[in-house]
């Protein structure tokens, strides 16, 4: 008997965890990664010729990050790696990619796909966040963790969430000077809704660590704010914000980091034809699938944060159940007491998330404030009051038809950081609920492919 061809997209956590069930079991995956190493976005690695301290780069992550990176290493050989390889479309039971830096299309037909994509920040726009010098918390984490740099000398960060608060921790750890953290959830709502992060109480330690260490350190934190706007003409002079008490208030500074929390990466498994269903608390609409990661589409499995954010912790065990359920449903004998176990796990990770969107609300009542020339998709130069427009007058209340007449979410990102707050927009002023507006379908490729031409021949 031929073996099953599995092919797993992502070598993050949940996808380190999917090739090493896979290989345990005596098989030989695909693993196609963006990345030219495997960690992901949590656990990215130095490029060669770096050499900082796995604690001062990781910090309290830097035992669970070593353990994933000298997991995966001990597949070298067993499965087969393809780094620095852009996915770009799923079809016809294949995977399509091609390589980061331009060359050769490649085709992977698979039997069983794991998709474990990871997430992205979640964007809420605001006057001046496209402004030179103004980054998204995980682009200022890349910035430190993988070209050790700060995205300037003296930076604010803004939003709410965990990684506010980490990637504010892992700067002023690093040396960076951190002229505030500005969270837009008030103390009373998080005062309200601590006793559900109970649910992983190690976690909600590790925050209450950043918080105080922060706190002990005389860095100012504002809680219940408002932003603004960002000051500069071309780059970022500083930040103006409402306080809870309503004043308006500056701080000055030369990079802003900010966002409200994470979303997930859904556009392969769209592609892929999986079915979606509406999540209220996050205004996402996610990909739907079973207990152990199946989805609705014969061969195709969900893991890690791509599927729902739950954490890096969460999507270790998703992967690693994800490929057992991918196993077993191709006659390989599996272990039915340790899927059992990891579907628990699963379940206090929903727990936790639905915790954390609780504690850390996605402020989406700002949108309706913001001034009409806000630009809301920076790819294409749409502003707030183009979207309202495009709702009023265009009768474009579905955001692909609006997509279609005002070009929101037609850039390089497809919509990844304009997409749920423009739905958010058009459901506001066609006065209906945000799930109305329905979400921005995949296109492939779902980001841009690089084109190398070759000199030719004399």
């Amino acid at each position: 008997m031929v073996d099953p061809r599995i092919v797993i997209v992502g070598a993050g956590p949940a996808g380190t965890r999917a090739a090493e069930t896979v290989v345990r079991h005596g098989l030989r995956p695909v693993v196609l990664d963006e990345a030219p190493q495997s960690g992901g976005q949590i656990y990215r690695r130095q490029p060669p010729g770096f050499s900082r301290d796995a604690k001062v780069l990781y910090g309290f992550e830097a035992g669970r990050a070593g353990r994933l990176h000298a997991a995966f290493d001990a597949l070298a050989g067993k499965v087969e790696h393809h780094p620095g390889t852009l996915v770009w479309t799923v079809r016809d039971g294949a995977v399509h990619t091609a390589p980061a830096d331009g060359g050769a299309v490649g085709r992977f037909p698979y039997d069983a796909l794991v998709l474990a994509t990871g997430a992205c920040d979640r964007v809420i726009p605001f006057p001046g966040w496209t402004t030179a010098g103004v980054y998204t918390l995980g682009a200022a984490q890349v910035a430190l963790k993988y070209q050790a740099c700060a995205i300037g000398g003296r930076v604010v960060f803004l939003g709410t969430g965990p990684l506010l608060y980490l990637v504010a921790y892992q700067y002023a750890k690093a040396g960076a000077e951190v002229a505030a953290v500005l969270d837009t959830t008030g103390f009373a709502a998080k005062a309200m809704a601590l006793p559900k992060l109970l649910a992983v109480l190690p976690a909600l330690a590790k925050g209450l660590y950043y918080l105080g260490w922060l706190r002990s350190r005389g860095i100012a934190i504002h809680e219940g704010v408002v932003p603004v706007r960002v000051d500069g003409a071309d780059a970022v002079e500083g930040v103006v914000f409402r306080s809870a008490s309503g004043e308006e208030r500056r701080i000055a500074c030369d990079a802003v980091g900010f966002g409200y929390g994470l979303q997930s990466e859904t556009q392969l498994a769209d592609l892929a034809g999986c079915r979606f269903a509406y999540e209220p608390q996050s205004r996402q609409w996610l990909p739907e699938a079973d207990a152990d990661g199946r989805s609705d589409v014969a061969g195709v499995y969900l893991a890690g944060d791509g599927r729902r954010v739950r954490g890096a912790d969460f999507a270790e065990m998703a992967g690693e159940l994800a490929a057992l359920a991918a196993l077993g449903d191709r006659g390989i004998a599996v272990d039915q007491a340790r899927m059992a176990a990891l579907r628990r796990g699963l379940d206090r990770g929903l727990r936790w998330g639905q915790a954390l969107q609780a504690v850390f609300p996605v402020p989406h009542h700002f949108l309706a404030d913001l001034p009409s020339e806000t630009v809301l998709c920076r790819c294409e130069g749409v502003t707030v009051g183009d979207a309202r427009r495009a709702a009023d007058d265009l009768d474009a209340r579905e955001i692909n038809r609006a997509k279609a007449l005002s070009r929101i979410g037609m850039g390089r990102c497809q919509g990844r950081y304009c997409g749920l707050s423009a739905a958010t927009i058009l459901a506001d002023t066609a006065g209906e609920k945000p799930e109305t507006a329905m979400r921005i379908r995949g296109q492939a490729p779902v980001k841009p492919v690089p084109l190398r031409t070759e000199e030719a021949a004399s």
